[in-house]
């Protein structure tokens, strides 16, 4: 007769955790692609819903606000639910916004649909992040946050470029199709692996977040998220712009760019995570903003052929995606306690970025020129690195 080992079980259970923190990366890329393929579908709402490009632009903004504004507050209200619960409800609302939104006959129908879609991400990335550094012992933490934040980073370099295609060849809607469809696999993933009771740390009431707010290291660390993802989206965001005189304005140059992009970025997200449990997260994130920083500088060199474009691009990505997972690192080291609200806070500053930086990219663009805006994002990027160090300082 076989009898399992005690170690055996806990392999075992491990492993079956392991998973499930793979299936919830799997669930941060679908809500995720649905907001970062708007970017690549404006040409076409504009066109589908008789507007102009930059009302077609508020969608994004009013996505992100959202996303920023409702995290918080919906990871509080519901922090003394099971977390399998709040996953499945958080990807079942981003679902319904998809269909209301691949439905809307009108732009405003387009804007409310996004608003529930908003809702739904807001409260599924930061208590996916949670729940999955919940599953597995301490010492491999930042691994497992690492795995989940990639999925954010695959949606913003590889889910949306695909998405861009998909709707270009058959129309923006058929992305939003897409997006719901996954996240029916995404909610079917939730059921099916994330364990009944999963043991969290309790988030805090709005009072509290303000307490926690008004804490000089907490606020130094959440204004490093701030300034450094407003300096990695700039040129995310103006991609096609920078790179068109190395691109031709070819798509497809300029989705090899995207591709990347992604892949480095995702491999150098994965490769912060295990540093930060090796070294500490300040010293990842100063590593990563000093890379940042040369590589946003290095930009407007490399912008004149193909072949340098890639370069530069691979060299950027490997700092940019390097810095999420080292600060909520951080966040959850600093207090465990209130780790699911610090999170969620963390990533309402990450969509206020998003939001900043197409604003301040914008007016970059008009003032300086595309091919010189990173250095408005490098100069963002050392202010950050400045108050990491500050940060470093106001914890010790």
């Amino acid at each position: 007769m076989n009898r399992s080992t005690p170690s055996n079980v806990q392999t075992s259970q491990l492993t079956r955790h392991w998973v499930t923190v793979s299936m919830l990366a799997f669930g941060v890329f679908v809500v995720g692609t649905g907001e970062f393929v708007l970017a690549g579908l404006l040409p076409l709402l504009s066109r589908s819903l008789d507007i102009s490009v930059s009302t077609a632009g508020q969608v994004i903004t009013v996505f992100a606000l959202t996303c920023a504004l409702a995290g918080p507050v919906l990871t509080t209200f519901t922090r003394g639910w099971q977390r399998r619960q709040v996953l499945l409800i958080a990807i079942l609302v981003y679902l319904t916004g998809s269909v209301w939104t691949a439905l809307a006959p009108h732009y405003w129908h387009v804007i409310a649909g996004q608003i529930l879609a908003a809702l739904g991400v807001g409260l599924f990335v930061p208590n996916a992040t949670v729940t999955a550094a919940a599953l597995v012992p301490e010492a491999h933490r930042g691994k497992a946050i690492a795995i989940v934040v990639s999925g954010f980073t695959a949606a913003a370099s590889l889910g949306a470029p695909f998405g861009t295609v998909l709707g270009g060849l058959f129309g923006w809607r058929t992305t939003l199709w897409l997006a719901a469809a996954l996240a029916i696999v995404g909610a079917l993933g939730v059921l099916a692996l994330v364990p009944n009771k999963t043991l969290t740390a309790q988030s805090s009431g709005i009072r509290q977040q303000t307490r926690l707010l008004r804490e000089p290291h907490i606020l130094t660390v959440l204004s490093v998220t701030l300034l450094a993802f407003t300096a990695v989206y700039i040129p995310y965001t103006y991609i096609g712009v920078i790179f068109e005189p190395a691109t031709g304005e070819s798509s497809l140059n300029l989705a090899g760019l995207m591709l990347t992009l992604g892949i480095v970025g995702t491999l150098g997200n994965l490769t912060a995570g295990i540093f930060a449990d090796r070294i500490g997260g300040p010293k990842v994130v100063a590593i990563a903003l000093v890379w940042l920083i040369a590589s946003l500088l290095a930009i407007p060199h490399a912008i004149g052929n193909l072949s340098s474009a890639y370069v530069v691009v691979a060299f950027f990505a490997i700092a940019a995606f390097a810095i999420t997972t080292p600060q909520q690192h951080m966040l959850i080291a600093l207090k465990p306690e209130s780790g699911a609200v610090l999170i969620s806070l963390n990533q309402a500053i990450l969509y206020l970025a998003i939001a900043l930086s197409g604003l301040v990219g914008g007016l970059g663009v008009d003032w300086i020129g595309a091919d010189r805006v990173s250095y408005i994002a490098a100069t963002l990027a050392a202010i950050a690195l400045v108050l990491s160090q500050l940060a470093k300082r106001i914890i010790r």
